[in-house]
Formats: C-alpha cells, structure tokens, sequence
C-alpha cells in the first residue's frame, strides 16, 4: 500500500480542530463570516453554506450534497482561510484537470494553496512536500511566506510514502491537518456515476491520519450513495446536510432529432428565441468541430473548448466566454468544472451524457442567478451507440490495459517518439472514436506506473496495482456504467404528453427526493399540460 512505516496518526487523538478551543461555535461562525467578506468578497453565505460551517463549528463530521454552483469549496476555503484556528486543510480531489485552476483562484484571494498530484513534474512535487512539511514556501508560491493553508492532493497520493511523511512531519513541526475534505465524493461509492477504487480507501487512511474532521462533498448523490460515503470513510454519525435538486428555473426540453443537420436547425431556432450566454454540450470533438464549421458559415460567432486545443487556447476561450466577448460556448464536458457563470440563458446538449448525475451536473451551470433558463437535449437515438461506446471505452478490461503498459516498458523510446498513434497501430485497432489507449495511459498515470504529461515524456516507473487487474470488479463496474445509461435513456424518451411526469420531477425522484405531485410549470411536458 506504502503507507509509511512507524506512521502514528492512527494512535492520536480524534482531530475536531474546526470544533476545538474555548471559542464557542456562533463565535467561529461570525469569523467565518469576517473571512468571507474580507477574503473571498462575499457580503453573505449562500443556500446551506452557513449551515455546513456551523455543523463543522460543533465538531461535527458532514457530509453535504449541494447542487453544482452553490459554493461547495467555500465551505472548506473559509476554514483553510481562518487564521484562529492552525493547521492546513487537505482536499482529496479526484480532478487534476481542475486542481491548477483551484490553486491559482485561491492564491489570488491570498491563501497558500498547492496542489500534489502524479502530472505534475517530481520536481514539483519535492518542493510542494516540503512546505508542507518544513512550513516555508518555496520562492514565488504564494504571496506570503508561511505554512501550507490549502492542499489539494488525488487519493492515489496516499499510495506514496513521501507523502504521509510530508504529512507527519507537517503536524511534528506544529502544523495539524484541521480538515481532511473528500471532494467529489460520490467516487467513494459503487453506486456512484464516477467510481474511483482509490477513493474506497480513504476510510482507511482516515483512520492512520487520526480520523481528523471530516467533510465529504458531492453534487449528486442518491440515498444509496449517500451512505456508502458515511460508511466507506466511516462517519456514519456525520450530519448529513443535502440541498435540494429542484430548480424550477431550469426549463427542461427534450427535441428528438435525425442527424446534425436537423441538430442544426433545432439550435438556430433555439438560438434566436433564446439570446444570451449560452453553452452546447457535445461528446464527440469530431461532432463539436463539424457543428462549429456549420453555425459560422451561417454568421454565429462562438468559442470552442476542447481537450484537442492547446491549454493556452482552451484557457483563452474560456476567458473570451466568460467576460463576455462571445455569448455562444461549444463544449465538452470539462468545460464548466469550478466555472461559475451565473446568466447562463441557454444550455443545449447536442449529444446525450451517459448518466442523469452527468446530466444534472452540467445542466446545474444554466440559470445560476435564479432567472429562468432552457436546458435543452438534441435527442437523437443513434446517440445512444456512441454513449455506449464511450461506456466500454472509458472502461479498459484489465488485460488491455496491462498490454498497454507492456508496449510502452518493452519499446520505450519509440512509443515517446510516435505517442498514441504507435500504441494504436500496436493494439490493431484504428477506430477513431475508440479511446481505451487515451485512457488506459491516464489510468497507468494516476496509478504510479507511468510518469509523464506527454509521450516524449512517457517513463515507466512501477506495475499496476494487483487490485485493478482484478476481472470481476471490472465486470460490474461496466455494468453499472451501462445501466445507468439505460435509466437516462428511458429519461429522454418519457412520452411527450400532457399526463406525462414532469421533467424536473424525474430529475428529483432519480436522486431519491421526495416530490410527490409536485410539477415545474416550464418543462415540455408541463408546458403541454398548459401549468406553466
């Protein structure tokens, strides 16, 4: 596991920093409150935020569902923020695409913030353990010298041994963890959308950090996720805090479609009744690159983001986007992750997502200012295919992954030099639309056995972890990913008709709220009973 060796936390007294001291709770919570105005330039906490802070304030472990754009990390950031009360806050992140711009968004407020991760150089992750460790920043981090305030780590960081050294030696030198924050916590659960089998061990390396206080964060989770969280990091008697999904602002509209041409149409009718900032959500790049040629010939100017352009430009347009300078965002599904934008008028998907979390989550970045906003789906059945392949896909079998990291060990420096297109040829598979290479080097990645951001740069440093290869896991975790899909299928094809359900009520039943009768007003279907 390389957990260090003679490693104590586990013998140390429960941690409830947040709840500790001669400060009463509400006393904490003014200062909370001082923080959020002076650091983070909030007048006010917003929907369960204060809530979660005055829980923790109690010495109370939390877990918290709180839909996308209601401020989760603030619940974590006040704390790291408040001087009253020592030590860092550790947040388990499973996003490392998102780390960089949650450190660079918290240093701008002043924090010390840093992130560890397995794609950054080893350089980088030296001088990082050893501020944590030593409590100096290294030259140029922060804006202030002085310890560590905000972590962000991936669970597979608890595999390597410098790590929980960095962590002792941090709390030896005076500098306690205060808060282990588990973000996305849904990946601790099989039930969940996104299942990560590192995350399943954080109820472990909770216990050998001393159980410090805990806060676990998600914006989608059902009842059965919700507790096999608390019981996987084993905080069954945390408060369990969870904000609703209804959104009755969020219009939601499904438009069954044939091909991009009539996908085409739907938008430019769309478009014109809609003005506005609005984002369309593709799966496919090829898809986004076609729609994009296709809506500028006829006069739309728009940003794209996708993971084919370079950071540089996907960080441009994004900016273009988000100051205002185009009203109009072509996308994949990582645009929008920590972006809060909050006039969004118009959020189409012009490919289906494969689950209803994923489909909650990115239709949760429209209407963020409470103002109604259309949430719009392209549906087309021969989407369904591509969904399905992005399920197996998105899933390696073990032994092609494992041939995958032969392939590189064996011919190392041809496989820097041609990249993907030599371990595709290799594996004899040329379908374009088949990732499993592209995502077995991000798992033989996360997992320690392959270091380097590109291939020019590809080292491989260990084997796979004995428990990822194991076939009957992979099994049911492919057919978990596939009945989800099924489930969001059946969502998109509920019969348009004026006794049918309402839409925002199937969303809100999927995640185990209780919504009766209640109706929207504003989805298709309610709109067609005549309820708006």
């Amino acid at each position: 596991m390389g957990i260090l060796k003679g490693w104590r936390g586990a013998e140390t007294v429960t941690n409830r920093a947040l709840g500790s001291g001669s400060v009463p709770p509400l006393a904490r919570l003014r200062a909370a409150a001082d923080t959020l105005r002076s650091v983070f330039g909030f007048e006010a906490f917003r929907g369960e935020q204060e809530r979660v802070l005055e829980t923790l304030f109690h010495g109370r472990d939390v877990l918290t569902v709180m839909p996308t754009g209601m401020g989760k990390s603030l619940c974590y950031q006040v704390p790291a923020a408040m001087s009253e009360i020592p030590g860092f806050v550790l947040v388990v992140s499973p996003l490392i695409a998102l780390m960089k711009d949650q450190v660079d968004s918290a240093r701008q407020k002043g924090l010390r913030a840093a992130a560890v991760h397995s794609a950054m150089p080893r350089e980088e992750r030296g001088r990082t353990l050893r501020w944590l460790s030593e409590g100096m920043a290294p030259s140029g981090a922060a804006r202030e010298r002085g310890p560590i305030q905000l972590l962000y780590a991936t669970p597979e960081r608890f595999r390597q041994e410098t790590f929980w050294s960095a962590i002792q030696s941090a709390q030896q030198n005076g500098l306690p963890l205060k808060l282990l924050t588990v973000d996305e916590a849904h990946c601790i659960s099989t039930w969940g959308h996104d299942f990560r089998l590192d995350y399943s061990r954080l109820g472990d390396h909770r216990a050998r950090l001393g159980n410090p206080q805990t806060l676990a964060l998600t914006a989608t989770a059902t009842k059965t996720t919700q507790s096999d969280i608390l019981r996987e990091l084993r905080i069954e008697n945390a408060d369990t805090i969870v904000s609703s999904v209804w959104r009755s602002n969020l219009a939601i509209e499904v438009l069954e479609t044939a091909g991009l041409d009539e996908k085409i149409q739907a938008f430019v009718m769309n478009r014109h009744l809609r003005p506005g900032p609005a984002i369309i959500y593709f799966s496919l790049i090829q898809t986004l690159k076609k729609f994009s040629d296709e809506i500028a010939r006829l006069g739309f100017v728009h940003s794209v983001y996708h993971g084919q352009l370079a950071d540089r430009n996907r960080k441009r347009e994004q900016e273009e986007f988000l100051l205002g300078h185009t009203d109009l965002m072509l996308a994949t599904p990582a645009f929008g992750l920590g972006i809060d934008k909050p006039d969004v008028r118009l959020l189409m998907h012009a490919e289906m997502p494969g689950s209803m979390e994923a489909y909650y989550q990115e239709i949760g970045r429209a209407g963020r200012d409470g103002q109604e906003s259309n949430c719009v789906v392209l549906y087309d059945r021969d989407d369904v295919s591509i969904q399905s392949d992005f399920v197996k896909w998105s899933t390696p079998d073990p032994g092609f992954i494992q041939s995958v990291l032969n392939l590189i060990s064996r011919n190392e420096m041809r496989a820097r030099q041609e990249g993907f297109d030599y371990l595709r040829s290799q594996m004899n598979f040329y379908n374009r639309r088949d990732f499993r290479v592209e995502t077995s080097v991000s798992l033989l990645e996360r997992w320690g056995a392959l270091e380097g951001r590109e291939p020019r740069e590809w080292k491989v440093v260990g084997e796979i972890p004995e428990e990822y290869l194991d076939q009957d896991r992979y099994k049911r975790s492919l057919k978990h990913r596939e009945e989800k899909l099924f489930r969001l299928v059946q969502f998109f094809e509920s019969p348009l008709e004026p006794g049918g359900s309402c839409r925002l009520a199937m969303v809100a039943a999927s995640f185990g709220e209780d919504v009766a009768e209640r109706r929207c007003g504003v989805c298709d279907i309610c709109r067609l009973k005549g309820e708006a």
